[in-house]
């Protein structure tokens, strides 16, 4: 970009000497700033009993100067535009709270006035837990979704209010046979939303269109409806926005249910005209349901004619993948802060090597493993004696399976030397042995190669009486930087493992094989070894998150 910048800088100094040598050649129209900037918040609410509003945060703002075209407010530094000057906000920070408020008048000529406005408002409402699902509960954390595009109806649409006896306001009663993988809607199957947790509050940002217009709304533009358009025409899609949150006020929220389950009652509002992918005129959202991975929401059509449904994932979809086992049976999403959950894990302790010449010592102390913000942080550590320090889990005597598909969202360490892996054991490893009792590492990753993560089964053949293995690798190229799903789906016929839905590994079950009974997890980051390798001299310390683990049985 500094290229490109000083570019622009000798371009304008070549056309101000050309066009100083053209004396009276042009002219250009009087320049005028814009002046008596006059700003006025209405409150919503406000009464002598209620000082600073209803509650509702809600604000009805205007903005008149002389001279002045237009008009932008900012709110924390993001921008609403304001043709007329007149803007309604909500704020939804819970309490009583002064807000600073810039608004700039732009004139003719690119020039510009501002002026700055305090208001006091009070809201009332309050959903932590959704703007924590969402984004995450600290500031700095932020988060993706995703269309899920992988479920069938993930979009529907329904009447606004209409009822013809069975409650269809509430639900896709008009369109609700949409599939998995739409051919059709497969134009915004890559769209990316992140919501970001500031100190004031969410914002969120599409940061992968394009934009999807169905024919209901593409009238209104005069564009070619049921299909995808870019930012040409969807002019709001792109740049950060500020979220605000306040309670439903719809019919299909206080009345309605969806799946005979009453609506959660919260709506956001995504502030200058963003909208999460589907471009219908509006960008207020009723939340049906959010959990940690999946939000449905319902959004009402500018004009009030329709309601459409949407679905959205935390981890992206991908195509082509069919699970055998669906039913949820078991997760730990790691919501709660402070030491992992100890109905679900427990701790390998100490030093020794573990088999592998390991150089870490596992403890249960917090600077080696704890929950914070939603993830499970194992972190290695150098322990400034030459040595290191680690964490072990298992779910062990707590948690064991046989068969199955298990899933772990994780992000790993990057540096080298350190050997990440989830992985699982025989339950009856402490009488079998290693490697009798069999082991599943649905990921590895070594200390030299962090661009790879590895998969592998190990057992012992009875036939040649001596160890067997069979393992695969794929690559990966942001596994530091990056949540990514690592799976594996284990019947009595198969164990197959999965990066991010796709299968690279499979490897054929049998009555001789031991993976047809009870295994358990565990969850580690080893220093050196077989393969972690050379430590970085100048390793201090890194980490691996894990977002969540899962178990679908049938």
């Amino acid at each position: 970009m500094k290229k490109f910048k000083n570019i622009y800088i000798i371009l304008f100094s070549v056309m101000t000497a050309f066009f100083s040598c053209q004396e009276n050649d042009y002219q250009f129209g009087e320049i005028i700033s814009p002046s008596d900037i006059v700003i006025t918040a209405e409150i919503v609410g406000v009464d002598t009993n209620n000082p600073f509003g209803d509650g509702s945060g809600s604000v009805n703002f205007s903005a008149t100067a002389n001279n002045a075209s237009s008009y932008v407010y900012y709110f924390d530094g993001v921008a609403s535009a304001s043709p007329t000057g007149e803007l309604a906000k909500r704020f939804s920070k819970v309490g009583v709270n002064i807000y600073t408020v810039v608004v700039k008048a732009n004139g003719t000529g690119g020039v510009s006035s501002t002026k700055t406005i305090d208001v006091e408002v009070f809201s009332s409402f309050s959903d932590i837990e959704a703007e924590n699902l969402l984004s995450g509960a600290n500031v700095g954390d932020n988060k993706k979704w995703y269309w899920q595009a992988d479920k069938d109806v993930h979009v529907g649409l329904g009447p606004v209010t209409d009822d013809y006896g069975n409650g269809e306001f509430g639900y896709e009663a008009w369109w609700n046979g949409i599939k998995a993988w739409d051919a059709e809607k497969g134009c915004m199957y890559d769209n990316e939303f992140v919501f970001t947790r500031t100190a004031n509050g969410l914002t969120f940002e599409q940061t992968v269109g394009p934009a999807f217009i169905p024919a209901t709304y593409a009238g209104d533009l005069g564009v070619g409806g049921d299909q995808c358009h870019d930012e040409t025409v969807a002019t709001s899609m792109f740049g950060v926005k500020t979220v605000s949150f306040g309670p439903s006020t719809s019919k299909a929220a206080l009345e309605g249910s969806y799946d005979n389950v009453p609506y959660r009652g919260t709506s956001f509002e995504i502030s200058d005209g963003g909208f999460m992918g589907w471009f219908v005129g509006s960008g207020t959202y009723d939340i049906i349901s959010i959990s940690k991975d999946e939000m449905i929401v319902r959004i009402i059509q500018a004009g009030d004619g329709f309601a459409w449904y949407h679905k959205f994932t935390s981890t992206k979809p991908v195509q082509g993948t069919s699970y055998t086992y669906n039913n949820l049976v078991w997760e730990d999403d790691f919501n709660t802060d402070g030491a992992p959950d100890a109905t679900n894990w427990t701790y390998d302790l100490g030093a020794g090597g573990w088999g592998n010449g390991e150089l870490q010592t596992y403890t249960d102390t917090a600077d080696n493993a704890k929950v914070e913000g939603g993830s499970l942080i194992i972190t290695a550590k150098a322990d400034g004696s030459g040595g290191y320090t680690s964490a072990r889990l298992k779910s062990q005597g707590l948690r064991k399976f046989t068969y199955g598909r298990i899933e772990v969202k994780a992000k790993l360490p990057a540096a080298a030397g350190t050997w990440p892996a989830i992985w699982m054991l025989g339950s009856n490893f402490p009488t079998a042995n290693w490697p009798h009792c069999g082991e599943i590492d649905i990921m590895e990753q070594t200390g030299a190669d962090k661009n790879t993560t590895l998969g592998t089964c190990h057992w012992f053949d009875t036939a040649s009486s001596s160890n067997a293995s069979y393992g695969e690798t794929t690559a990966v190229a942001d596994a530091s930087s990056e949540f990514h799903l690592y799976t594996v789906e284990w019947t009595d016929t198969a164990v197959k493992i999965y990066l991010d839905d796709v299968k690279f590994y499979e490897l054929a079950n049998s009555a001789d094989l031991p993976f047809n009974a009870d295994f358990f997890l565990i969850l580690n980051v080893a220093m050196g070894g077989s393969l972690g390798g050379t430590v970085d001299a100048a390793f201090t310390e890194d980490t691996m998150e894990i977002d969540y683990v899962k178990v679908y049985q049938e």
